[in-house]
């Protein structure tokens, strides 16, 4: 049976309070607080559905950051079917946190991320007829084309992120390509957190100690949402950021977008001894 997402939340976690930078800062020496990019494709996917300018993509990005996001995340297809190339330029100006461009990095791609050289670009294998990435890169077949591709951003002062399946050789890998993090794809532990979420998590949990162990980042997305959240974050040791957008933009349908971010947020604050 599915339940309504917003009838889960209401009788699981209610509202939860934004957390306040005086809380933060008292509890930063426990553990540095994840952070949240809102990925804002849907609200790109909206306003094309219309042919016109609502909503206000640029504005949405601004506000998101108002409210408590600490980066704004796009995805660009080639077929533009929801983030097109002509908003990079204006959300790199508009942009104040953190711009993740994300994507196969085909030539065009590669020519829009250095012209407009956002703060970090999570490389992503997807093919132009995907509905959604769900697989990771197999770093050790594609070591050659990402290790290019990675100095190639790199020497732009990009910060470079792979998207893979947490496999400890393709953390590995992406390490030995040269990338700064990677990007764990959470596709099946959201799958799987309602039927056994500490099978789910295991994976995460061993190759995130092993990224620590050799130097590279973690970031983390896919399905992500107000009920998987907190355990991920949790569990998963040293996790950057987390990058969330279809579920975060479906909740904001029921409680708006102002209280969403900070309900992300909340899951995302530091972790003390009694959780």
């Amino acid at each position: 049976m599915i339940v309504p997402c917003h009838a889960l939340l209401t009788r699981k976690i209610g509202i939860p309070p934004l957390v306040s930078d005086a809380e933060n800062n008292i509890t930063r020496g426990m553990r540095e607080r994840t952070r949240l990019s809102v990925n804002i494709n849907k609200v790109a996917l909206l306003r094309n559905s219309r042919g016109s300018n609502m909503p206000d993509l640029i504005q949405v990005a601004r506000d998101c950051e108002s409210f408590g996001a600490e980066g704004i995340t796009v995805h660009p297809r080639p077929d533009q079917r929801h983030i097109r190339y002509d908003d990079i330029g204006l959300l790199k100006e508009a942009v104040t946190t953190e711009l993740n461009i994300e994507g196969n990095p085909t030539d065009d791609f590669l020519e829009l991320v250095l012209l407009h050289q956002p703060h970090q670009c999570t490389l992503v294998p997807d093919s132009p007829t995907q509905l959604t990435s769900d697989s990771g890169w197999n770093t050790l077949k594609d070591k050659s084309f990402l290790t290019d591709v990675i100095s190639t951003l790199q020497k732009k002062g990009i910060r470079v992120s792979v998207f893979v399946d947490p496999v400890e050789e393709m953390v590995i890998g992406a390490k030995e390509a040269g990338a700064d993090r990677v990007e764990l794809y959470t596709g099946p532990y959201a799958s799987l957190f309602e039927i056994n979420k500490k099978q789910a998590v295991q994976p995460h949990v061993q190759v995130a100690h092993r990224a620590h162990e050799i130097g590279i980042g973690v970031n983390a997305g896919h399905d992500l949402n107000l009920l998987n959240l907190r355990y991920y974050a949790s569990m998963v040791p040293g996790l950057l950021e987390v990058s969330i957008g279809h579920a975060l933009i479906s909740d904001a349908l029921y409680f708006g977008l102002s209280n969403v971010i900070p309900m992300y947020r909340h899951l995302l604050r530091p972790f003390d001894s009694g959780e």
